[in-house]
């Protein structure tokens, strides 16, 4: 079983940055693959960056450049950095762990961008 708690959410102006944190309990965080998932009102919710055990991340098309995901496994936390952020990218922002066969949820945290 693992439990995921996220922060740093909030209210940002289009331009800004903001810092998600995810902290991991419960099971050996470093054999996980680490994820942020967004879903906006009325969309699907959307990988927008993972991390491998061993490091390699993957990022959706229109956060690369923009978007920073890391881990500290002596911490048990992923880390989101989100630097330029837009009004698109306002929605709720999951934590995701997953090793076969088992994939946990945090409870997300609001990211509003908006002048």
């Amino acid at each position: 079983q693992v439990q995921l708690v996220e922060s740093g959410g909030g209210l940002v102006q289009p331009g800004g940055s903001l810092r998600l944190s995810c902290a991991a309990s419960g099971s050996i965080f470093s054999l996980y693959t680490m994820g942020w998932y967004r879903q906006a009102p009325g969309k699907q919710r959307e990988l927008v960056a993972d991390i491998v055990s061993g490091g390699s991340t993957n990022y959706a098309d229109s956060v690369k450049g923009r978007f920073t995901i890391s881990r500290d496994n002596a911490k048990n936390t992923v880390y989101l950095q989100m630097n330029s952020l837009k009004p698109e990218d306002t929605a709720v922002y999951y934590c995701n762990a997953k090793r076969f066969p088992w994939n946990y949820w945090g409870q997300g945290t609001q990211v509003t961008v908006s002048s």
